[in-house]
């Protein structure tokens, strides 16, 4: 059987997840969102930098956006 990865806070919106954000985004996508800036809209760039958060943990993700979404 093969390992699923439990990601389950990237699918959940940001004021699901975080009681400081009012956004009904996806986790995933606030993320995407904030890469895309800082990236310079470079799509590449963006898909690398995201791929550590499908490994990471739920509060390893949430540490993240947390420190560098919060406004």
């Amino acid at each position: 059987m093969a390992d699923v990865m439990k990601t389950a806070v990237l699918d959940r919106h940001m004021n699901e997840v975080f009681d400081w954000s009012d956004s009904d985004l996806p986790v995933r996508d606030a993320l995407w969102d904030y890469f895309m800036e800082k990236n310079g809209r470079d799509t590449d760039k963006t898909e690398e930098d995201m791929l550590p958060f499908l490994k990471d943990s739920d509060e390893k993700v949430e540490e993240f956006v947390s420190a560098n979404l919060k406004k």
